[in-house]
């Protein structure tokens, strides 16, 4: 963290590589804390992805012992324009205004910078051109090439933090134990699906009507709080959920649909919880929500982004008096067929090279549907 912060006010600009629980928000409140001083009378701005991670910096500033006075929050219904000096805000919020409203910044931080492909936020970041002071932090990089270009293009270039097995090894991060459950299909279904497309291979597991009772089964079954991810709303996510929110146990539903402020008590109330189970879609629990009370991660469906991957894990590594160890259960599906492999099997060999990059242990135990 110190090692991080000197970079910035050295170099004044830089893409962090630090992964969940490196110590992120200080990291940046530290930047911030400096950089309000230096700047006197011009603001900082803070970008962020979605409206939980906007509460979640706030609280997490005003739990450092920083006042509201200097702290102004932007997304839906919010006013854009303050006299406070430190805003934060998502992207979505700002990326339509014109070049003019962000003259007023000197400094910019972009956390969870890995989701700014987008060309709003390159818009956002250019209509800055004034602003001297550039950061980006995120916990992880595409493994692509021009990915990280664009990124270094923006905020600088990569200085590298620390690695999440640096922080495990050092048992600053809980320990992780992945099962990967690779579920085999009978030889019908297999030989049914081959010719199909990807988008049919998902339709076709997430109704499947065993594999979801495997994992409605399973999360029953799992000892701790429990964060299920799916991909598909309506077509998955929905289903899973009604089936367990009969279970004798607190069950919650979180999509893009669910507000800011659900969101943050669902989480509250988890961190209380010691046997919860969260059902919520990538999308909005894969990036930078902190839930440290977590015993068990289940992927639910199939994802190879490397970046979804990593981030989906960082959920769970969070230490807690009570907590050593996070579980994740990656359920993949062999619907192989003579020489054919299908897509969601090479996905899944996807993650294994990620796991095998990051250092991760895990077992394969192969499962007859």
């Amino acid at each position: 963290q110190i090692d991080a912060v000197y970079t910035a006010i050295r170099k004044h600009r830089g893409l962090f590589l630090s992964p969940t629980a490196s110590g992120k928000s200080l990291i940046i409140y530290a930047i911030v804390r400096y950089y309000n001083i230096l700047l006197e009378k011009r603001k900082i701005l803070i970008l962020v992805p979605t409206t939980s991670l906007v509460e979640q910096m706030y609280s997490d500033f005003i739990d450092y012992g920083w006042s509201d006075d200097y702290l102004h929050r932007i997304y839906a219904g919010h006013e854009k324009d303050t006299d406070k000096s430190v805003v934060i805000s998502t992207w979505q919020s700002l990326y339509k205004m014109k070049k003019p409203y962000f003259k007023q910044f000197g400094c910019v931080i972009g956390d969870e910078a890995h989701l700014y492909k987008a060309k709003s936020l390159t818009s956002i970041l250019t209509k800055l051109d004034m602003c001297k002071y550039r950061f980006g932090l995120t916990g992880t990089l595409d493994g692509t090439q021009t990915h990280q270009l664009i990124l270094e293009g923006l905020f600088g270039s990569v200085q590298k933090v620390t690695s999440t097995k640096e922080l495990m090894d050092k048992g600053t991060l809980a320990d992780l134990e992945i099962k990967c459950i690779v579920l085999k299909h009978t030889e019908e279904e297999s030989k049914e699906i081959r010719r199909s497309s990807y988008a049919e291979e998902i339709n076709y597991l997430v109704g499947h009507v065993r594999r979801n009772a495997f994992i409605i089964n399973l999360c029953d079954n799992l000892e701790g709080n429990t964060l299920c991810l799916f991909q598909l709303v309506l077509k998955h996510g929905k289903f899973l959920y009604d089936e367990m929110k009969n279970f004798d146990r607190q069950v919650f539903f979180v999509y893009g649909g669910t507000n800011a402020e659900t969101r943050e008590n669902i989480r509250a109330i988890t961190e209380k919880e010691k046997n919860a189970i969260i059902v919520a879609s990538y999308g909005t629990f894969s990036t930078g929500v902190n839930i440290r009370n977590l015993h068990n991660i289940v992927f639910a469906s199939p994802s190879k982004s490397k970046i979804r991957v990593l981030q989906s894990l960082g959920r769970g590594l969070r230490k807690t008096g009570s907590k050593r160890t996070v579980r994740l259960f990656d359920i993949s599906d062999d619907l192989s067929h003579k020489n054919h492999r299908n897509f969601t099997l090479n996905h899944f060999y996807e993650r294994i090279n990620i796991y095998n990059e990051e250092q991760f242990d895990y077992k394969i135990d192969r499962v007859k549907l």
